[in-house]
């Protein structure tokens, strides 16, 4: 029984340090839209609404086992609400669609390039690039983290940037408990 758990206990050392130490492949890495996410989130006065949108398609570039370059086209249309039910959800996710926000009959897409990318230690990364959102294209800068075949990063966006300014209090006086703030949140978890 010791004998097991010693040759257990040294292959799984094994394969943290094997796993610790791979590097990736230099290459285009193409992003599995289906089993990727991201998740936005949106504050307002009164609390925060949360929902998905889906990446249409994706890719990330790597050099000497380094991550050096991006780009993502994200399915406005597929915006969706995940905290809310029924006919809440419904009204959210069709005004989210609406040209009040994002305008999806016209603007089905959104679009992230990155420009920049500088380690910042070991599997992360500062990347500064350019989002496209309602055809204005506004400089981003972000932490992105690597590890196998899966990567992460949160982005900070000010909506206004872009022309979305339904209930903004930067720009509308006198909404009170109704005012939206200007920046929202997306989460990215990438496999490729």
């Amino acid at each position: 029984m010791k004998n097991r758990v010693k040759t257990t206990a040294a292959a799984l050392i094994i394969a943290t340090i094997t796993f610790a130490f791979t590097t990736i492949e230099d290459g285009k890495k193409e992003v599995n839209v289906e089993t990727s996410s991201v998740t936005w989130k949106g504050y307002k006065v009164t609390g925060s609404h949360v929902g998905s949108i889906a990446l249409k398609q994706g890719s990330l570039e790597f050099k000497d086992g380094a991550l050096t370059g991006g780009e993502f086209v994200m399915d406005m249309t597929s915006i969706e609400n995940t905290d809310l039910e029924g006919e809440y959800k419904g009204k959210l996710e069709g005004h989210l669609k609406s040209d009040d926000f994002f305008g999806v009959a016209n603007y089905p897409t959104a679009k992230l390039v990155f420009n920049k990318v500088k380690s910042t230690g070991k599997n992360s990364y500062e990347v500064t690039g350019d989002l496209t959102i309602k055809d204005k294209t506004n400089p981003v800068t972000f932490e992105i983290s690597v590890y196998g075949n899966k990567a992460t990063a949160n982005l900070k966006i000010d909506r206004t940037a872009y022309g979305v300014k339904y209930g903004s209090a930067s720009f509308f006086d006198d909404l009170k408990d109704k005012a939206i703030y200007d920046e929202f949140d997306l989460v990215t978890d990438l496999e490729f």
